[in-house]
């Protein structure tokens, strides 16, 4: 699926917290977290992709800076989606984005409507799937795209530790196949790499 000619790449990251599960804080790298999404946004930018993601207090500020720095235009280059379950809490950054999905919630059940979110987010093709950092709802996510699209590519950005670095140490075919997920820093290279390849792993198919 494309957006105006757009070809679609999906991000799922987020920052761990102290006060939630130490398996994920003790291993994140927030610098490199950081610095992977910021990385991701300029090749996003500079090559006419459309970038999906789910809204996050931590990643959407940092989206947010990127595209408010950038000289070229991000308008219909980002869609946020978030769920109304969250709606008293929506960041202000998100006045800043143009394209924003707001999903109905499922009454009082966080878990139920943040799965609706999900699905809809990761409708229709994309052409590789990317995650950073983050704790058990970027494993969620992991695992839900790529049961709804298999085959395309799904980068775990190993390096920046926490959900990412989990994802890539129980797969030993990434590992044996994809180990600069692990190795390589410079996330500007990385990114641009891997979107390259994506191009040749097959047509994104919708679910």
């Amino acid at each position: 699926m494309t957006t105006n000619g757009q070809e679609r790449i999906f991000l799922s990251a987020s920052i761990p917290l102290p006060s939630r599960n130490p398996q994920y804080f003790a291993t994140a790298d927030v610098i490199a977290i950081r610095d992977a999404v910021r990385a991701l946004i300029i090749v996003t930018l500079e090559s006419d992709y459309q970038l999906v993601f789910g809204g996050h207090p931590a990643i959407t500020p940092m989206i947010r800076m990127q595209l408010t720095q950038s000289a070229a235009s991000g308008a219909n280059r980002v869609v946020l989606y978030q769920s109304r379950y969250f709606a008293s809490s929506f960041p202000p950054d998100n006045s800043a984005f143009t394209q924003v999905c707001l999903i109905d919630e499922v009454p009082n059940d966080r878990t139920a409507s943040l799965s609706r979110m999900r699905e809809e987010m990761l409708r229709g093709s994309f052409r590789a799937g990317l995650f950073i950092g983050g704790m058990e709802g970027v494993e969620d996510e992991y695992a839900l795209f790529t049961r709804l699209h298999p085959g395309v590519p799904a980068y775990p950005i190993a390096s920046t530790g926490a959900a990412a670095a989990r994802i890539y140490s129980q797969d030993g075919r990434l590992q044996q196949v994809h180990p600069e997920l692990q190795n390589e820093l410079s996330y500007l290279s990385l990114m641009r790499v891997l979107l390259r390849q994506s191009r040749h792993r097959g047509t994104p198919r919708a679910p």
